[in-house]
């Protein structure tokens, strides 16, 4: 697939079929997550794979809108590390690179994925905490849910040239 194309055909998945997400697979989405960009080059990210059924249940049931973990094969936590950050803040832009990474990555090699926040919702980051065992200094940024696409999406016109400016408003 050309880049382009990913890009303006990515949708976010949210019904999965049955199928086994490869290790390569996994490996070639999380590595994708570390190529993003980041603030001074610091790359403040940690990401968790989970792919145990019975965590992706407790996630569930911490967050409203993860029910499509039901049938998912594995998610992806995106964490920023604020002890790696010499742009204090700057951790939430570097790992929201790396979430966007980590969804054209999944739509590039044929599977489909979907974005469920977790930041800045406070309820949600301590349950994944404490779901997960972080550190104080590591906080979820997003969970990217991952599966073999179980629907099909249209492919909506979303450019608007009336909210391109140039040189100023």
């Amino acid at each position: 697939m050309e880049l382009i194309e990913g890009i303006f055909s990515r949708r976010s998945i949210r019904k999965y079929k049955e199928g086994e997400v490869t290790q390569d697979q996994i490996n070639t989405i999380v590595k994708a997550g570390m190529y993003a960009p980041s603030a001074r080059n610091q790359q403040p990210w940690h990401f968790i794979v989970i792919k145990n059924k019975e965590t992706l249940t407790q996630i569930r049931e911490a967050h409203p809108y993860a029910q499509m973990l039901l049938n998912a094969q594995l998610a992806i936590v995106v964490c920023g590390d604020e002890n790696l950050e010499l742009s204090k803040g700057y951790w939430v832009v570097d790992c929201s690179a790396a979430t966007q990474n980590i969804l054209l990555a999944a739509h590039g090699i044929g599977l489909g994925a979907v974005w469920l926040g977790v930041h800045p919702r406070e309820e949600r980051k301590n349950e994944i905490s404490k779901l997960l065992g972080l550190p104080n200094h590591i906080q979820p940024l997003s969970l990217v849910s991952i599966g073999h696409p179980g629907e099909e999406k249209e492919d909506p016109e979303r450019f608007k040239p009336e909210r391109i400016h140039y040189n100023a408003w």
